[in-house]
This record gives C-alpha cells, sequence and structure tokens, in this order.
C-alpha cells in the first residue's frame, strides 16, 4: 500500500492525529515506523475498551510497522490519573507483574505476537538513580502539569493531588524517548501524556512522535468510559455466554456507537434492532473466542430467554440478602450481585410496574410484594437479564 492509501487508513476512526502532515512525512520514510501503545496492567483483564488501541495497532502491523507494546509495570504502580477524580489506589509490583503476564496473553488476541515487541517500563526506571529522577523532573515545570483538565476540576473541588501522580505523565512520556516512538497510540483522554512525550524527545534531539489518538469507548452504562473499576466492562477473558449477554443489554443508541468503533462500520439499518444487537454481539465473541463460540451464545442467549425454558437454561447465581423479601430491594440487589450493575430503586420500580420482572415465570406489578426466594428459583429481571437463586 502506498504511503497515501496508508495515511487514510490509519486516520480512519481516530479522534485527533498531531500532526496529519508529519504522519504523512513518516510514512514516506521508506521504513517500519516505530509505533508505541502503553497499558498498564492495573488489573489482571483487558476489556472491550482497549482494543480500539489494540486494533489500530495491528493496523499498523499489518502495513508493515513494528508494534512496540510497554507494559507499564512501574508506571501501574502509580496508576494513571486521567480523567480520575480521586488517586488511585496503589498497587504492589508482585500484583503488578502477576497482571502483566495475563495481559500479554489477551493482547494477542488481537495483535501478531511474531511483529510485536514487548517491554516493560521497568527496564528503564528500576535503573535511574534519584539524581537521574530529579533531572528528568527538572525539564517539566509544576505550571504544565496544572494545566491538565482533571488536575483543575479536583483543585476547584479541593481534591487532593498527590506528588506521585505528577510522576505520570513525565514517566510515559519517559518511555516515548527509550524506544524512539515514530507514533504513540491513546486515548483522547491521554492526549496530554503524549504531548509531553514530544517535548521530552525534542529536547533529547530526536524527532517528534506523531499523536494519533482514538475516542473512549462507554462502558454498558453508556455513560462512563468502560472501565473494570466501574463494573461496565466487558472482559476479553468473559465466557462467550457472558461476553454476549453483556452486549445484549446495552441501549439501542449505545449500538451504533459500539458497531461504529468496535466493529469499524456502520449498524446494519435494515435489521430490527434487537436482530442488530444481536449480530454485534454474536461477532465480537466470535472475534474474541470462535465463530463457533458466537453461534452457541447467541444460542444458549434465545433459549435462556425464551419464556419456555428458561428453567433449564445457564443463569448468574444469585444470592439474595438474608431476611430480604421486598421485590424491589431483591432485584437491585440481583443486578448488583450477579452482575455489578447499579441500578437505583426508582429504575426498578418502573421495571415491576412495567411487568418485566417475573419470579416462577409470573410477573410481578405489585412494588409491595413479599416474595420468599427458594434456592434453584428462576428470577428474571428484565427482557435480557436473569439470575439463578442459590
Amino acid at each position: 500500500m502506498d504511503p497515501a492509501e496508508s495515511f487514510e487508513l490509519l486516520k480512519s476512526g481516530a479522534a485527533q492525529i498531531i500532526s496529519e502532515a508529519e504522519l504523512r512525512q513518516k510514512l514516506s520514510l521508506g521504513r517500519p515506523l516505530r509505533v508505541k501503545l502503553g497499558v498498564d496492567p492495573t488489573s489482571a483483564d483487558l476489556h472491550l475498551g482497549h482494543t480500539l488501541l489494540l486494533r489500530k495497532l495491528r493496523q499498523f502491523q499489518d502495513l508493515g510497522h513494528e508494534a512496540i507494546l510497554i507494559i507499564g509495570d512501574f508506571t501501574a504502580m502509580i496508576g494513571d490519573p486521567s480523567g480520575r477524580s480521586v488517586t488511585r489506589p496503589q498497587l504492589s509490583h508482585e500484583q503488578v507483574l502477576a497482571n502483566a503476564e495475563s495481559y500479554r496473553t489477551q493482547a494477542f488476541k488481537v495483535l501478531d505476537p511474531e511483529r510485536t515487541r514487548i517491554v516493560c517500563n521497568g527496564d528503564w526506571f528500576e535503573k535511574m538513580s534519584f539524581a537521574e529522577v530529579i533531572r528528568l523532573n527538572s525539564r517539566v515545570t509544576l505550571q504544565q502539569m496544572l494545566q491538565r483538565e482533571d488536575f483543575k476540576q479536583r483543585i476547584e473541588q479541593q481534591q487532593s493531588i498527590r506528588a506521585h501522580e505528577i510522576q505520570y505523565p513525565i514517566m510515559q512520556g519517559w518511555d516515548s524517548v527509550q524506544v524512539q516512538a515514530d507514533v504513540e497510540l491513546g486515548g483522547t483522554d491521554q492526549l496530554f501524556n503524549i504531548l509531553v512525550g514530544r517535548d521530552l524527545q525534542k529536547e533529547e534531539g530526536q524527532p517528534e512522535q506523531v499523536v494519533l489518538v482514538l475516542p473512549i469507548l462507554e462502558g454498558l452504562d453508556g455513560v462512563q468510559k468502560m472501565s473494570k473499576s466501574l463494573k461496565n466492562y466487558v472482559g476479553l477473558t468473559d465466557s462467550p455466554n457472558d461476553m454476549f449477554g453483556k452486549l445484549m443489554s446495552i441501549s439501542d443508541e449505545l449500538m451504533a456507537r459500539y458497531y461504529s468503533l468496535l466493529l469499524g462500520r456502520a449498524q446494519p439499518a435494515e435489521l430490527h434492532p434487537m436482530e442488530a444487537k444481536k449480530q454485534l454481539a454474536r461477532e465480537i465473541v466470535a472475534t474474541y473466542h470462535s465463530p463457533t463460540e458466537g453461534q452457541r451464545a447467541q444460542a444458549e442467549w434465545e433459549r435462556r430467554f425464551s419464556a419456555r425454558q428458561l428453567d433449564q437454561a445457564e443463569l448468574p447465581a444469585f444470592a439474595p440478602p438474608a431476611a430480604e423479601r421486598n421485590i424491589v430491594s431483591l432485584v437491585v440487589a440481583a443486578y448488583a450481585g450477579a452482575f455489578g450493575l447499579t441500578k437505583s430503586r426508582g429504575e426498578v420500580r418502573r421495571l415491576v410496574e412495567q411487568g418485566s420482572v417475573q419470579w416462577r415465570s409470573e410477573k410481578i406489578c405489585d412494588l409491595q410484594a413479599e416474595i420468599a426466594l427458594q434456592s434453584g428459583d428462576v428470577l428474571r429481571l428484565d427482557k435480557t437479564r436473569a439470575v439463578r437463586v442459590k
């Protein structure tokens, strides 16, 4: 593919490129570009939000460029403050290394392992003396750091900013110097950090990396970014049935965005929204498991939500709170306990009034209903979710 065609492919789906002219110029160099993506193993699993960046990195690989996946074993101990209103809990190095091992395996669900260079930023940070850390910090002003929108908001709201959090953009930028990145990928919330990398590269006499940022994927709630800590995520290690079921729970409005960001195409206008959602869920399961598993997950979901077969379906287990019998309270607890979702009592009341809540295949429409759940009972919460009492 010639540089002009490569540029158009790589530009697709990008939220911002700094700068397009620089990317065009680098694509014309006649050599593979070093394309950097950093991931912090702050948990054991990657989710669909991470795949936007991994898929873009795979595009670069398929065009013959070098993918450099930086496992942030040192930066993860700080935790990226981007978009955070509070300081992240700090992890031990042992926890981070355990998470990093699973990240490697999961990333290769998207990336070509033969064309991926994986490095840990601890390879250089753990060798730095305190004097070298001081010299690195001297290159960035506090005023620069406090220009970050998330830091500004925390100051305005009188929330603390810990000194180690200010180190994060500097460390991410230094990663770019160490691998001599030509391009760095990130979400839109990473723009400030990646620009710091450009500044540090310039000071080191290196060509400045191109910034290519992608949109942030909303989680299952359709509001906040997909995040394991917010429990609104679809994990790459989720079982096919769990992955399919989670995707069937999204709103129709969010479905159109998932088609665009996760599959790279528009939602099929000719399909009924329910069928379009099944197709979306099936294709995503097929991508991260197999086409056969995608078909099986759809068949199981359809069987699960057929009134005649729900009793025989595999359902998430729910242990009801002791002595709780009110239907609204039980449904609120079931959403949280079985699916990790926070539903307000008002939302649940509406579901009850609409007849969406069923117990033992019977609709429960009375908001004051008291029921005695028994082990093995099926409690249907809405059109797409049901639990089995344990």
